[in-house]
């Protein structure tokens, strides 16, 4: 008896520092409030004990304890989630931009795992697996309802080895296995070329942590080579987000002076501005920044802020609206939360979040339309569950939006 009093108190104290992280262990609430946290600690409490106690096979308490808080986080909005220290580690890995793997990104719809692109000159991409792919099986384990993640961690592994995984494609008459050697997958975020003489191109892929460094690298080749630059052509289409920093300091290369972004949470520390310095300004040659359904998040940033100081034409279709800001929280046990701390504001104080940037001028050309499958090319922040509302909007204005006409 004793012994299962001193688990319960271990696990009060463990998911009382866990709840203390989501709110900010406020000092200021009452004690009414904190009367019903603990009662409903209780609650939970007593909910492990008895699986514990009584489930038909022997339960770990710290999976216990990650898949409460995993559900805790994913029932806030689509963007909060708990990461163990083996996810964690995996996003810590993204950011960098390289990793042992094939070369292929991926994203789950509906329990179904599926290919949205393989990148260029990889493993994945000399294989032959194509966008709209449906990834059935990897190493012969099903990967229907397996998570994301999981699939990531399958599929990443030293250079050298294997792995197989089975497609299904509508151009299949039966699903074919692709056995396919994995190598250092060094995502490029920057790639660049001369258009004619002197209009330059630059494809911005994701925001990583070296992006600007390496956007300054190649404007300064092409305006070399160019002798200055008369126009710019910056793409961010299908660039699903990054770093806030990066998206930042990518606005200021093209922004004299003024705000980029502004950011408003609940406490004062969320409450952020970022603005322009003249320092390393780009010379004011015209820029079109070509946008759409797949640019979100700090891609929006970049868009949002030049199209609010008249800086660039923004052209293509409307963005995913993704205006929220995601903070990390590392854990003692190399777990980490990642919580949506913020909305984030266009200098003139648009809210992008469920709605996106709407481009100057609206244009989607065929090929583009083929770039993603019809799913994702339709589905945006505002058909996600859960997702946060637009400041000042009703849950019932929000709940009229159209839905995508399909599913695939």
């Amino acid at each position: 008896m004793k012994i299962g009093k001193r688990k319960g108190l271990v696990l009060v104290f463990f998911i009382t520092v866990a709840l203390g992280l989501v709110v900010g262990k406020s000092l200021a609430q009452k004690a009414s409030g904190v009367s019903e946290a603990y009662e409903s600690l209780k609650v939970f409490t007593d909910a492990i004990s008895l699986i514990q106690k009584n489930y038909v096979e022997k339960v770990n308490s710290k999976d216990l304890i990650y898949g409460a808080m995993k559900g805790m986080l994913e029932g806030l909005d689509p963007h909060s989630s708990f990461m163990n220290p083996d996810t964690f580690k995996e996003m810590q890995v993204d950011t960098k931009g390289e990793f042992g793997g094939l070369g292929i990104e991926i994203t789950m719809k509906d329990g179904i795992l599926m290919v949205v692109s393989p990148i260029e000159d990889t493993p994945a991409f000399k294989a032959g697996i194509k966008p709209g792919d449906i990834i059935i099986k990897i190493d012969g384990k099903g990967t229907k309802d397996m998570t994301l993640m999981d699939a990531v961690k399958m599929m990443r592994g030293p250079k050298g080895t294997q792995v197989t995984i089975t497609i299904a494609r509508e151009s299949l008459a039966e699903p074919k296995d692709f056995a396919i050697t994995r190598d250092i997958i060094a995502v490029k975020s920057v790639k660049s070329k001369t258009l004619e003489s002197g209009y330059g191109y630059v494809r911005v892929a994701q925001f990583q942590e070296k992006t600007d460094t390496d956007l300054d690298n190649v404007l300064d080749k092409m305006e070399k080579e160019n002798g200055g630059l008369k126009g710019l052509v910056l793409d961010l289409r299908n660039n699903p987000g990054g770093l806030l920093d990066q998206a930042v300091k990518v606005s200021d290369d093209f922004l004299e002076s003024g705000l980029i972004v502004y950011t408003d949470g609940r406490i004062e520390g969320q409450k952020m501005t970022f603005s322009a310095k003249k320092e390393g300004t780009r010379p004011n040659y015209p820029i079109v920044v070509l946008v759409n359904s797949g640019s979100a998040s700090a891609s929006e940033i970049v868009a949002g802020a030049l199209q609010d100081h008249g800086r660039a034409l923004i052209l293509g279709t409307q963005t995913f609206g993704k205006g929220s800001v995601q903070t990390i929280y590392p854990l003692e046990d190399g777990s980490a939360l990642r919580l949506t701390t913020a909305r984030y504001y266009t200098p003139s104080g648009r809210s992008i979040q469920a709605k996106g940037i709407t481009p100057d001028i609206i244009l989607e050309t065929e090929k583009a339309k083929k770039a993603l499958p019809r799913a994702f090319r339709e589905i945006r922040e505002k058909d996600l569950d859960g997702h946060l509302l637009v400041p000042g909007a009703k849950p019932e204005t929000e709940e009229k939006t159209d839905k995508p006409k399909g599913k695939e």
